[in-house]
């Protein structure tokens, strides 16, 4: 039996229905219109922030480039005075070889040398005398038989003849991926053959990441291609345990006969020291441990002037303890111009209020005036009128008040920043409160006169507080440009007058160290957003208007 009391449009539908569906559409037809704004949002702002948290605390290059260093050098202890074992050398002669063939280890030295100065030059250095210490293995190979000096001997030898390795070759593949940021899973011509793998693995595995990395980063054929120096020694340490009783595979007598020989294999640790003493020291080896993590806290602990070392967390020597002077500077320079924004701001913002509307128009394009010239050009414009030849010490000199050999340092200091900032700034100060005190009505100033209160009476316990959210507005708004602003003060600022930011650009554009350019700004966004809490607890974030 039909439900006689279900309610039905005009089209035949349940109202209900009929309204949920119309309400659907008018909010899709809303997300129609914003999804523009959100995409541009999301795309400029929310995931540029999100890749600066992320490099923050990214540190991925150093396992990905010493894959078998950093496996080798996680039951060293480092605290200790003894120096990694031989198996670390060892390791380390391997991906150093790699990391030297793909240019790759002059980004690790790099990034090391943020944290101990010097081995830039160190990865530098040692990664063009790799050649030479493979060659103690592989010249006397290549004496014994030259067959070894061509590519098809060991592509025959390490190349699958039924079974092969998948194992191996896929972990090469994310070896090679990973040392070079491409991708390393197109098809090549080679796998790797299980029972050679198995009998000689050391070489079968340096084999195969050069045989992956030719292929697919060369885009070259591995078996037209003799391979690198490195499988040499690889090889010839294979041999000394290695059971060739039971094989019968290509080069079997070439490598019995190699086997018989005895080749020389390179003394590691002492091919790293010849190549530079501090390979025979502890420091390099510790810097690596403390930061092979994929992740790290090093950064934020060097923007605050810290490190992380062996022992646990320490602070910078004194001669490099800087950001943290540079962060309390920005801040109080920020507070100052905020202050002096609002000092000089409110009364003009309070004529502009009160006057007749065709003078106050003039006064605000006055105010609106610096927004048509170029920040660059108002910027150069202080720089020729604070310096000690400039326009005011020119006028102070006229007027008899500095002497001509006495002219004031205004420029390339604190004071020179916080000028030519809170000119630039102060029109952020000066529009909001203009908008909050022309919504205050004269009447009640008049009506606090009437009862008796004096002009300043009625305008600091009447007045005053109706305009405070306009302070409050301005305020933030010139703070937080303030906190993070660049230009004024690299032109300006000099040594002195400099911000954090400045020192952000520096790592971003001249060290290239961008993981503690990205903690500074992230410690920056945080102190933001802290004082935005502050602020919101305290005056409470709903008084805030801007018009």
């Amino acid at each position: 039996m039909a439900d006689t009391t279900t309610m039905i449009a005009a089209d035949g539908t349940p109202l209900k229905r009929s309204l949920a569906r119309a309400l659907r559409r008018q909010k899709l037809r809303a997300l129609g219109l914003i999804a523009p704004l959100l995409l541009f949002v999301l795309i400029t702002f929310i995931v540029p922030i999100a890749s600066m948290l992320f490099r923050s605390v990214e540190n991925d290059i150093v396992a990905n480039t010493l894959p078998y260093t950093v496996e080798a050098l996680a039951d060293w202890d480092a605290t200790g005075t003894d120096l990694p074992p031989a198996p670390v050398y060892e390791a380390m002669f391997y991906d150093m070889f790699l990391a030297a063939e793909a240019k790759r280890h002059t980004r690790l030295g790099t990034r090391l040398n943020y944290e101990t100065t010097g081995m830039s030059s160190l990865f530098r250095q040692s990664g063009r005398n790799m050649d030479d210490v493979a060659d103690i293995s592989y010249e006397p190979l290549e004496d014994l038989d030259d067959a070894w000096d061509e590519g098809e001997t060991w592509y025959a030898l390490f190349n699958s003849r039924g079974v092969s390795d998948t194992t191996l070759l896929a972990d090469q593949r994310i070896r090679v991926a990973r040392l070079s940021g491409n991708e390393a899973g197109a098809d090549i011509n080679f796998a790797p053959d299980a029972e050679v793998s198995a009998l000689l693995p050391l070489a079968a595995r340096e084999y195969t990441a050069w045989a992956v990395f030719v292929a697919t980063q060369d885009n070259r054929d591995p078996a037209e291609r003799d391979p690198w120096e490195s499988v040499a020694p690889a090889l010839v340490t294979d041999l000394r345990a290695a059971d060739l009783s039971g094989y019968a595979g290509p080069a079997a007598d070439m490598l019995r006969t190699a086997q018989r020989a005895n080749l020389p294999i390179p003394d590691f640790a002492q091919e790293f020291g010849a190549m530079d003493e501090d390979w025979a020291s502890l420091e390099p080896w510790q810097t690596i441990q403390t930061h092979s993590g994929t992740y790290t806290p090093g950064y934020f602990l060097n923007a605050i002037d810290a490190q992380k070392t062996p022992e646990g967390v320490a602070w910078q020597p004194e001669e490099k303890q800087i950001l943290l002077t540079l962060f309390g500077r920005t801040i109080w320079m920020s507070l100052l111009i905020t202050f002096s924004c609002i000092a000089l701001g409110y009364p003009i913002a309070w004529l502009l209020a009160n006057l007749p509307m065709r003078q106050a128009n003039v006064l605000l394009i006055l105010v609106l005036l610096p927004f048509w010239t170029s920040l660059l050009v108002r910027t150069s414009a202080w720089k020729v009128m604070l310096q000690q030849q400039g326009v005011i010490n020119d006028v102070l000199v006229w007027i008899g008040l500095v002497a001509d050999d006495g002219r004031l340092i205004m420029i390339n200091n604190q004071f020179g920043t916080i000028v030519a900032m809170t000119h630039i700034l102060l029109p952020f100060m000066i529009l909001p409160m203009y908008s909050v005190m022309q919504t205050i009505p004269p009447s009640y100033l008049r009506a606090a006169k009437s009862l008796g209160a004096t002009n300043w009476t009625a305008f600091w316990r009447v007045y005053f507080p109706q305009s405070v959210p306009g302070i409050g507005a301005g305020s933030i708004l010139v703070f937080i440009l303030s906190i993070g602003y660049y230009i004024t003060p690299e032109i300006v600022g000099g040594t002195k007058g400099v911000f954090i930011s400045n020192r952000i650009a520096f790592h971003i554009s001249s060290s290239l160290n961008w993981g503690l350019a990205a903690a500074l700004g992230t410690i920056l966004l945080a102190a933001v957003l802290v004082l935005y809490w502050a602020y919101d607890k305290i005056v409470g974030i709903d008084n805030v208007k801007l018009g």
